[in-house]
């Protein structure tokens, strides 16, 4: 393995990554919601199937440059586990949350709608925080486990059958992500979010962000900061 390779290079993975995660999630809905216009479920499965098939993808496209992280709880996790700095981490999630919020604006141009249109889709109940805070525990759980107990090359695969399975097992259909819960604003679409829940959202999966890098302190906690570094696949100058 040769040295990580530049912050820019990085940041702009992150970028393109987050924005190909919010077009597939946003775009895959609108086209569920126009392909199955009578029956939610069957949207509902269209949208989770497009999403942890384009996940995997899009992490074996981005992860060697930056690790693939395309998700705040994962960089603030990663950086507190000695991964990467924590310098690094705000810019990752700055990157992450401007690249979810063009995602939303392509999906949207692709199928001719608004540019940016703000979504009415209330979803902040008291379920659906709990369901956010579990979500994204489960999420990073799976990330670094495989991490830390060395089982990198699995972790795409894992992370896109854990989000597609979660979109079924929790109330909210698993936002498990800060940054494409702000993308989703932008968007009032079948996967959109009204803005005023986005808050509860955000504050739910950081909650479930911090109670798993808990757990994973005690379940896995003879780890040296260089095992911790690479999140999701090999980082390759």
């Amino acid at each position: 393995m040769t040295n990580t390779p530049t912050l820019g290079r990085r940041l702009l993975a992150e970028l393109l990554g987050s924005a190909f995660l919010a077009a597939l999630v946003i775009g895959s809905g609108i086209a569920a919601q126009t392909l199955s216009p009578n029956d939610v479920g069957l949207q509902l499965f269209e949208n989770a199937a497009a999403t942890a098939a384009g996940l995997f993808t899009i992490i074996l496209m981005f992860g060697p440059v930056s690790g693939g992280h395309f998700n705040p709880a994962v960089s603030l996790a990663d950086a507190s586990f000695g991964g990467i700095s924590w310098r690094d981490a705000l810019a990752y999630i700055l990157a992450q949350v401007a690249g979810c919020v063009l995602g939303a604006v392509a999906a949207n141009g692709m199928f001719a709608l608004a540019a940016i249109s703000i979504s009415t889709h209330h979803r902040a109940s008291p379920a659906h925080l709990f369901a956010e805070a579990i979500a994204t525990a489960g999420l990073l759980l799976v990330i670094f486990s495989l991490a830390r107990t060395r089982r990198l090359s699995a972790a795409p695969a894992a992370v896109g059958a854990y989000i597609g399975a979660a979109y079924f097992f929790t109330s909210s259909a698993s936002f498990a992500n800060p940054a494409i819960s702000v993308g989703r604003m932008f968007s009032d679409t079948f996967a959109g979010i009204a803005p005023a829940s986005v808050p509860g959202f955000v504050l739910a999966q950081l909650l479930g962000g911090a109670g798993a890098i808990l757990v994973i302190r005690v379940l896995y906690p003879d780890v040296t900061p260089a095992q911790a570094a690479e999140v999701v696949v090999p980082q390759y100058d």
